[in-house]
């Protein structure tokens, strides 16, 4: 094999999302992961891409913004690239509003979406009623619809990366030497080990449960309600997900807090009663520090960088994150917002 311009370890959303770009951008890359594509947390089922609401605007909410609007773009030319679709689509979301602070604060937020999000995307309160049959039950009678939520199947979006690098000619390895800069991607277990190398805590994981149901309601939008993402893919079924769990002895095992939140999407969602739970999953995802993705140079390690940290939103923020490290990577050009840096959690 030619000598690599970049190593990518670890085979999830961040470490697929940097080699595809990098590849994209003609640079040489190798991807290394002993368990293969999306063994970890991007293995799992929901799959919300959904934003953080429009107000106390801050670099995390402009870069996920930014992020999601791209995202559209990003997985068309992967699934061209590769022909394995990520089950992509901005089909918007649904929320209940339940009682009449919650309204008026929705109502403010959709004044602050208009600014913000400018003709980019929608966060309207409109009647419950008004949107059809698909929408969870509100105590008030009014929801809120943005246009900005989309969904994508987790396992199909790694899938997809996978087949559109090895056109590029880019397989995942189970070993390899470092050659070129390497991308230290590896999600919980790799802010396990930088914990001990860095000698002090800068990340750890936190435990999520989901379902997924063979439910086929189509095209239409995810909800939010309870506390719950409820995502109906592209397949013809449905996730929900998920708990967050910071302490928990087996990271992959599912039990009655899974049982609990299947109940609570039921009862929100009152057509999924009778539903069949096809799938069960547990998993840990990677949490930073400092909440946001971990990006940039590894301190006092020279041509070692680190893309870790995407804990719930990682689906979401990979098409900026990949395109903010292979700017670092193959141009020396940084452009990693406060906030986002490994040294932020020191």
């Amino acid at each position: 094999m030619a000598m690599a311009d970049v190593t990518v370890r670890g085979a999830g959303i961040f470490g697929l999302s940097i080699a595809w770009l990098c590849a994209r951008r003609g640079a040489r890359v190798q991807v290394v992961d002993p368990f293969g594509a999306g063994a970890g947390s991007s293995g799992g089922l929901v799959g919300a891409l959904a934003p953080h609401v429009p107000e106390n605007w801050n670099p995390k909410k402009q870069f996920q913004l930014e992020s999601l609007l791209m995202a559209q773009g990003f997985w068309a030319e992967v699934e061209a690239t590769g022909g394995v679709s990520p089950g992509y689509g901005r089909t918007g979301r649904v929320q209940p509003i339940n009682d009449e602070r919650a309204l008026e604060l929705a109502r403010q937020r959709a004044v602050s979406a208009r600014e913000l999000w400018k003709d980019q995307a929608e966060w309207r309160v409109c009647e419950a009623a008004s949107l059809g049959p698909w929408v969870p039950p509100s105590t008030t009678g009014y929801v809120i619809h943005d246009t900005l939520s989309a969904r994508m199947h987790p396992r199909r979006a790694c899938a997809a990366l996978v087949s559109a690098l090895a056109v590029m000619g880019v397989g995942i390895q189970a070993e390899a030497p470092d050659q070129g800069k390497v991308v230290h991607a590896k999600g919980y277990a790799g802010l396990l080990e930088l914990n001990e190398a860095l000698g002090k805590s800068i990340g750890g994981g936190v435990k999520g449960q989901a379902a997924l149901l063979r439910f086929n309601e189509g095209e239409v939008a995810q909800l939010y309600a309870d506390g719950l993402h409820i995502i109906p893919h592209a397949d013809g079924t449905l996730a929900i997900g998920s708990t967050s769990e910071r302490e928990f002895a087996d990271g992959k095992s599912t039990d009655s807090h899974l049982d609990d939140i299947i109940e609570r999407a039921r009862a929100a969602v009152p057509v999924l009663h009778g539903a069949e739970v096809i799938e069960r999953w547990a998993g840990v995802r990677p949490r930073a520090k400092s909440r946001a993705p971990m990006l940039g140079s590894w301190p006092e390690r020279p041509d070692h960088f680190i893309a870790n940290g995407g804990f719930k939103i990682g689906f979401g923020m990979a098409p900026k994150v990949a395109h903010v490290m292979v700017d670092l990577l193959l141009e020396n050009r940084d452009s990693i917002p406060r906030g986002f840096r490994v040294e932020d959690n020191l």
